[in-house]
């Protein structure tokens, strides 16, 4: 990569002196040892800007899911101020955003807001707001925050419960950083965002080829769980491959197979079952699958090596049961595709993050093609519109994926669909897998970039003096 070749050339400060911190170790020689709250200011009072906002004043919002792990924001949402005084936190324009949950911290969701469009703003309660004093430029402070050290020792200190866990303020404020003077600061930050930007177009690409494999990959499901298998496949499997079509009665699915039925979800499956039920079969110790959000992927792969006594997780997280059907009901994890079919979960029972819907199917329906069902661009598409709720905390009701009307092919034909699905989408899984690898692998080397930079351990105010192409 161009840019990792040209960054080969940069080479250490003359001059080193020890640090006095252990993960730090030595640094140049004219640098600074501050703590964070010697050079920015923590959750800033939102009542400084009571005199200056009235009820109609816009500014931005941002909740969690607006704020990336590459430091971007989606800024669009610009609501009155009156909306959001109450129950959000609050920032300006420059200051640092630094998410305090597990696993948003771990992940590196922050930003720097100098791009603010107004001047104040307000997000999730889930941030913490640092403010930087005249030592120390915006995005010095923000590069700081995203440096792995920053991360993994602010995870130790985390508290609270399961799923729940939380980096304490005083974590953030007592953090000792290293700090050069300003002229450096800016010449760190400018090369950083140089080498930043060529490594963003490199993921933006991949992004897009996923982008591109995904609409492929749509297109197979579609066709198969609402028209059937192609007639070579279907004779493959000892079905009759002249398909016969039927109107379906629902504008979006149009004609069907005129050997399946209609049906709406809440005739095939139970929707949200009642923990009540498992009572009797757990005790306090039973150990079940522990499943936040964050562990359950757009594509239905489940990180389930969290597992977990009963008793942690009985109270305050959604309840389901291995076969049952996960679906995201909370803005964008929804639309994002977000669900899960948990065929596979090692315990039998689990439990997880309350923005997931649970459907469990009855014996009309099998587990693997109710999930293909629910990844079907139509039902996204159709449940988005009927979101409620407010501002970046819509969610998709329960009504809706109740009589949601699905295509219901027979139990043996499902079964073929699913095996046919597994076949025919297994190279495009391959290849998203392989694209996503690539850009974790830019995204570690931009991490250990940044960490070496601003750490004092590469000189790049030489570089940084040079003309950009």
């Amino acid at each position: 990569m161009e840019q990792k070749q040209q960054t080969m050339k940069l080479t250490p400060y003359r001059t080193y002196k020890p640090s006095g911190v252990e993960w730090l170790g030595d640094m140049p020689a004219h640098w600074e040892v501050r703590r964070l709250k010697q050079v920015a200011s923590l959750n800033p009072s939102r009542i400084e800007a009571r005199t200056s906002l009235v009820a109609k004043t816009s500014v931005t919002f941002l909740p969690m899911e607006r704020v990336a792990p590459d430091g971007r924001i989606d800024s669009r949402e610009v609501l009155a101020a009156f909306h959001v005084w109450n129950g959000f936190t609050y920032f300006r324009r420059d200051d640092v955003l630094v998410a305090k949950i597990t696993p948003c911290f771990e992940n590196g969701k922050g930003a720097c807001l100098e791009s603010l469009p107004t001047e104040i703003g307000f997000g999730s309660t889930e941030f913490h707001v640092l403010r930087g004093k005249s030592s120390i430029s915006p995005q010095f402070l923000y590069r700081l925050t995203t440096v792995s050290e920053f991360r993994r020792l602010g995870a130790e200190t985390m508290n609270g419960a399961a799923g729940q866990q939380r980096v304490p303020a005083d974590f953030v404020a007592n953090y000792p950083i290293p700090l050069p003077p300003l002229p450096e600061q800016t010449a760190i930050v400018r090369y950083l965002d140089h080498a930043d930007g060529r490594i963003r177009r490199y993921i933006d690409a991949k992004q897009k080829l996923i982008r591109l494999l995904e609409e492929e990959k749509q297109a197979v499901i579609h066709h198969a769980v609402t028209r059937g298998l192609p007639a070579e496949a279907a004779a493959q499997a000892g079905l009759d491959p002249n398909i016969r079509l039927k109107p379906s009665g629902v504008e979006w699915l149009g004609d069907v197979p005129a050997h399946w039925e209609v049906r709406r979800l809440k005739q095939v499956a139970s929707l949200n079952p009642s923990r009540i039920e498992a009572r009797t079969s757990l005790v306090a110790k039973t150990s079940v699958t522990f499943l936040p959000m964050e562990r359950v992927a757009p594509d239905g792969r489940i990180d389930s090596r969290e597992v977990l006594a009963a008793f942690h997780v009985w109270n305050g997280f959604t309840y389901f049961r291995r076969d049952d059907v996960l679906v995201a009901k909370i803005t964008p994890c929804f639309e994002n595709g977000k669900g899960a079919c948990l065929e596979s979960l090692p315990t039998e029972i689990g439990f997880g993050s309350t923005e997931f819907h649970v459907l469990r199917g009855k014996s009309s329906i099998s587990p693997q093609f109710l999930y293909r069902l629910t990844t079907v661009s139509e039902f996204r598409r159709l449940g988005a519109e009927t979101m409620n709720g407010a501002a970046g905390q819509q969610r998709v009701p329960a009504d809706f994926v109740a009589n949601y009307p699905i295509p219901l092919p027979p139990l043996p034909e499902q079964t073929a669909i699913v095996k046919y699905l597994d076949k025919a989408t297994a190279d495009i899984n391959t290849a998203i897998a392989r694209a996503r690898r690539e850009i974790d692998l830019l995204r570690e080397y931009r991490t250990r970039l940044i960490a070496d930079v601003v750490t004092g351990k590469l000189d790049v105010r030489e570089a940084a003096a040079q003309p950009r192409r």
